[in-house]
């Protein structure tokens, strides 16, 4: 669920909100008279009233006062022509469009600023050529260019409703909350009132070796809100720090909001940026050059702002500001702004110090919106003191015992930074809200809106899925089912999982049952995982589907192209063991005994033995299994929540390999095998150009073996496109004993709809994708080479399912991402195996998707 709940509930407070929204503004864009570039810290004031600066981008916007009387608005940078404006402040809100400043003409340090306009080059570009410089000594301004470093780091999340209008306390419904409503900061950010939310605070102290490269964070102290059971605190971190990562200014790409972002001192820089020298200042004794740069095509994944770069021979970074252009093709942004400050060190150096990193969000450009923070500061660096082996042969990350129950006075001593008043009442705030009897029901129903699942019995079992409950196929008919599982409440170690389901159409009950016990007494969905599960299923299944441990009959999964009369009537008992490691390795093995009954247009049928055409019809199919799978996903972060976890795409590799024995007479299982698969996973990034997610996938089977015993490849009937399966595919149409396949989804991100105005403003995505499958199966396993095996399904007298030939099987196709923010639409070809009977040649499919 990706912590929707949190976001959901916030997203539904500022909808609320922005309905009374009603201040008065006057906005506005101030730019330089000679370049036409936008000016920053502009200041903008009334001459007897409050007053602004422009941001990086020119603008400003500032409350109009409540006085009717008239006013001169200033308009002051040094170096420019003052300008004066006449406001009339009886106007609800002025837009003065586009301000022009002329600049004194002068010389900054030989650089001049010239009364022309020249056309762009990066040839014989000082600017050009000073970033140059910038990013041939990228290496030796970081802290991994050190052998040893140590330092403190203090770290302050923020969630917060912004531009929350002062009338909605008056609304009934709201008075209950008014002591959380009047909890608005305007100071922080003129202009912007914000109503905190969520606040988190670390503080650690922290540890580096370059060679051989170790890191060790040691966390000493740890608060955060608590939103009780009803949204997974721990779960929000994560979210929040995937959306709003670290800044390093020195990496070639900056991830945000789930983008790539290209550095302005990326090696590629000069080809997407363009730069231009706008002053020179002394620092800490040293000259520094302020080094504009703006995007050559602003709808580009690209930031726009200010480098101050140091001229003693390092080119260091000495301090950036800088914000993502709004034709930047984020959903739903109104502002992101970086500030970095860095600080000289005692060898002449200068290394980060602060990072203050703030996004606006909301569905208008006005009113109400979400607005997060995320400021992380450090102190007391030691550099090149040699650090004890007893330090960093410790686990990567070790949190203190009592570093989650730090008082006031710890945080006074450890912060760097002072908490405003309405961020410091936020703890106090949030833990009065969660207990108040109106605000748990409203969250009970957005659970169920959201996840699907109702609590009851004291909130120690949850009713649901709710998209299960109806759903319907060509075997059973109309499909009724009821089931649900025990939450943490009632015991952190046993986690329970049942359902009962009845078709209409067979008349047969279905059924699942599940218990779960944590041996490392924490969640089940905790990392890392340490669990032992027993559970028993009998239901239905179309094969070559992955069997998933509750089967998802989802009711939009009941709508089907094509002939869907391919199934299943599978028992399944079946016990797990999983073992997760600090280092991201696991190990999962498990027993399963499965008994296969055909349904459907599926029967299993021997030849008879010594009687020409005869045929034996075969009841069912068992099997004995016992397998372990190894897994290692580097660095592999989760979105938490009590009862799931979704894994957080990065950019390492996720590597499994399993394997399966068949064990014939154990249980009565009927064939011996050997099963090997090895699955890789890889997200590749491009920067501008987007990122691509490939997989890749083999599997060998050993062993004589009728068809339902193969590899059944993944296809897909439904409308929905489906990563790992093949869309144009029908299912059970190919079988094998070995295969190798690949499978690329590449993301453009708007890289080529960006430059279409239309595509451009509807904020359109393109995305394409390609899949292709080698296999085959050996003569002993293929009917049509061995007599003696169990003939493949046939579809009204003619054979149904095939075994890749010399060729390929392989799909492609083109999609359009992003449509109203949340939907995808893909046309998808078949390119191979056209002749087979029931299949299409293309399609469309669709796929639904919130992202930034």
């Amino acid at each position: 669920m990706r912590n929707i709940k949190f976001l959901l509930f916030a997203l539904m407070t500022f909808s609320c909100l922005q309905a009374f929204s009603q201040n008065k503004y006057i906005y506005g864009n101030i730019i330089d008279g000679e370049t036409s570039l936008p000016l920053s810290d502009v200041g903008v004031f009334f001459e007897k009233g409050r007053g602004t600066h422009t941001d990086d981008n020119g603008n400003f916007k500032l409350n109009l006062p409540k006085s009717a009387v008239k006013s001169n608005l200033s308009i002051e940078l040094t170096g420019y022509i003052n300008q004066k404006v006449a406001i009339d402040p009886n106007i609800d809100t002025i837009n003065l469009g586009e301000l022009i400043l002329i600049h004194n003409k002068e010389n900054l340090d030989g650089v001049t600023v010239t009364d022309k306009k020249k056309k762009y080059r990066n040839k014989n570009n000082p600017a050009v050529e000073l970033i140059r410089q910038v990013i041939a000594h990228k290496e030796e301004n970081q802290m991994t260019n050190y052998q040893y470093a140590s330092y403190d780091k203090y770290e302050k999340m923020v969630a917060s409703i912004s531009n929350m209008s002062d009338k909605l306390k008056d609304k009934k419904f709201f008075k209950k909350y008014e002591f959380l409503l009047n909890n608005v900061d305007t100071t922080k950010f003129p202009g912007i009132g914000l109503l905190p939310l969520y606040l988190e605070e670390l503080s650690s102290k922290n540890y580096y070796q370059k060679s051989p490269e170790k890191n060790r964070q040691i966390i000493t102290g740890q608060n955060k809100v608590d939103f009780g059971e009803f949204i997974d605190t721990k779960g929000v971190t994560t979210y929040l720090k995937r959306l709003y990562e670290e800044v390093n200014i020195y990496d070639n790409n900056i991830s945000l909001f789930t983008n790539q972002f290209l550095s302005p001192i990326a090696g590629a820089a000069p080809t997407f940026y363009r730069f231009y020298i706008r002053d020179t200042s002394e620092v800490d004794g040293i000259k520094v050059v302020k080094l504009y740069f703006t995007p050559r095509n602003p709808q580009d994944m690209l930031f726009r702002g200010t480098l101050f770069v140091t001229l003693d021979g390092h080119y260091a970074i000495q301090k950036v500001s800088m914000f993502a252009p709004p034709a930047s093709n984020i959903n739903f942004l109104r502002e992101l702004k970086i500030n970095l400050n860095f600080e000289k060190q005692a060898d002449g150096r200068y290394l980060l110090s602060t990072s203050d990193l703030i996004g606006d969000f909301s569905v208008t450009k006005k009113g109400a919106g979400l607005f997060g923070e995320r400021l992380v500061s450090y102190k007391d660096f030691k550099i090149g003191i040699p650090i004890p082996d007893s330090i960093l042969k410790e686990q990567q990350v070790v949190i203190l015992p009592n570093a989650l129950n730090r008082d006031s006075s710890f945080w006074i001593a450890n912060r760097f930074d002072t908490l405003t008043r309405a961020e410091s009442l936020t703890y106090s705030n949030i833990d009065s809200l969660v207990k108040m009897p109106s605000f748990k029901r409203t969250m009970d129903y957005v659970t169920l809106f959201v996840a699907g699942y109702k609590q009851s019995f004291h909130n120690k079992f949850e009713i649901g899925p709710a998209s299960t409950f109806y759903s319907f196929n060509p075997v059973e008919g109309f499909r009724l089912r009821f089931g649900g599982r025990t939450t943490p409440n009632l015991s952190k170690r046993l986690y329970m999982e049942t359902y009962g389901a009845y078709g209409f159409k067979d008349k047969k009950f279905k059924y699942f049952g599940s218990f779960t016990y944590s041996i490392n007494d924490k969640s089940i969905y905790t990392f890392p995982q340490h669990y032992i599960r027993a559970s028993f299923q009998r239901d239905t299944k179309i094969p070559g589907q992955e069997l998933q441990f509750v089967q998802e009959d989802n009711f939009l999964l009941s709508f089907k192209r094509g002939n869907n009369d391919k199934w299943l009537y599978n028992d399944l008992a079946r016990i797990d063991y999983v073992k997760e490691f600090e280092n991201h390795f696991s190990i999962a093995s498990d027993f399963k005994y499965w008994k296969q009954t055909p349904a459907g247009t599926i029967a299993y049928v021997m030849p008879t033995g010594g009687v020409p055409n005869g045929r034996d019809s075969i009841q069912n199919i068992r099997t004995s299994e016992i397998g372990v799978t190894l897994r290692y996903a580097p660095h592999e972060a989760f979105y938490q929540g009590k009862l799931y976890r979704v894994p957080i795409i990065n950019q390492y590799p996720i590597i499994s390999l399993s394997y399966i024995a068949g064990i014939k007479g154990l249980f009565g299982g009927q064939y011996s095998y050997n099963n090997f698969d090895l699955n890789v996973y890889k997200r590749f990034y491009f920067s501008q150009l987007g990122y691509s997610d490939v997989v890749f996938d083999a599997g060998y089977t050993g062993g004589k073996l009728p068809f339902p015993l193969l590899f059944v490849h993944h296809a897909n009937q439904a409308y929905t496109y489906q990563f790992e399966s093949y869309n144009m595919m029908n299912f059970l149409e190919f079988v094998s004993d070995h295969y190798a396949s690949l499978n690329v989804d590449h993301f453009f991100n708007g890289f080529i709809f960006n430059k279409i105005p239309l595509f451009k403003k509807l904020k359109w995505r393109e995305v394409i994708e390609g899949k292709i499958l080698y296999g085959g199966v050996r003569n002993e396993n293929n009917p049509a080479k061995n007599p003696d095996q169990m003939y493949f399904p046939t579809t009204n007298g003619a054979i149904s399912t095939f075994v890749l030939d010399k060729k390929p099987y392989a799909e492609g196709g083109f999609g359009i991402a992003n449509i109203f923010k949340i939907l995808r639409v893909d046309y998808i070809w078949r390119f191979t195996y056209l002749d087979h009977p029931g299949i299409p040649k293309s399609g469309v499919r669709f796929f639904m998707k919130f992202d930034f």
